[in-house]
């Protein structure tokens, strides 16, 4: 991609996310939208946001990837890895090269090892007053460093993921920061429930049920996490969906 055909690119992302954040918004689908443009602009071959409950403790809210590794290796954070380093010192952690620490994190890496899908991983807080409120992770198969503009653009992405999430609701008395982080964490789990009734229901694989329910969400402009209550409280059909089709049968 040429210098100029990035900027656009750039450009046009922010625009997009800036747009989002005019009016009433979904903050799930704009955190999924935001781990998109990571993959498209920094060239990464997969993405995660994760978010800390009123615990302190690390949830995935977001993946670029829906597929059970990305997950997997995303949720092995929260107990161990880059991420969990950089939510507590509130800095980016950059890993090149996950072979060098299996000292420091050993389940983390064997985990990874295991998967052979990932090499190399760069941690970005979002931060709110010099203390972190969640990670944007970084995945890619190739070992290596991210060049600084890259991280500087990772960065700028991480901060409006930030402001996205406290930007849902006006702030309220000073207060209101563990209600918004908790709202997208529990409308996570939602979703997560929905994706595997529509992948049971229509015999899709997790990643299509979750593309199938951000489509319907985004054509019925309806927010995703209500579609998703729709779909576990068996309001909504999962079979009726546009584009839903049954598994094939097997002989």
């Amino acid at each position: 991609m040429s210098r100029v055909d990035r900027e656009e690119q750039v450009g046009r992302a922010f625009v997009a996310l800036a747009d989002s954040l005019v009016d009433d918004y979904d903050v799930v689908d704009l955190l999924g939208r935001l781990v998109g443009h990571c993959v498209d602009l920094l060239a990464a071959d997969a993405a995660g946001l994760l978010l800390a409950d009123a615990r302190h403790e690390l949830r995935v809210v977001a993946a670029s990837s829906e597929d059970a590794t990305t997950m997997e290796l995303l949720a092995l954070q929260a107990d161990e890895g880059p991420c969990l380093e950089c939510y507590r010192s509130a800095r980016q952690v950059r890993v090149p090269d996950l072979a060098d620490r299996t000292v420091v994190w050993p389940a983390y890496t064997a985990a990874v090892e295991r998967s052979g899908a990932f090499r190399s991983v760069h941690a970005l807080p979002l931060r709110l007053r010099g203390e972190a409120v969640g990670v944007l992770a970084l995945f890619h198969r190739i070992p290596g460093p991210l060049p600084e503009p890259d991280l500087v653009l990772g960065q700028a992405l991480a901060d409006v993921a930030t402001i996205g999430i406290l930007s849902e609701r006006a702030i309220r008395r000073g207060a209101v920061l563990n209600e918004q982080l908790q709202s997208a964490l529990d409308s996570r789990v939602v979703i997560e429930q929905a994706k595997g009734v529509v992948a049971q229901r229509t015999g899709l694989a997790m990643d299509e049920a979750f593309t199938l329910l951000r489509g319907y969400a985004r054509g019925s402009n309806t927010r995703l996490a209500e579609v998703s209550r729709r779909i576990v409280d068996r309001e909504l059909d999962p079979a009726g969906l546009p584009a839903a089709r049954p598994a094939p049968r097997t002989r």
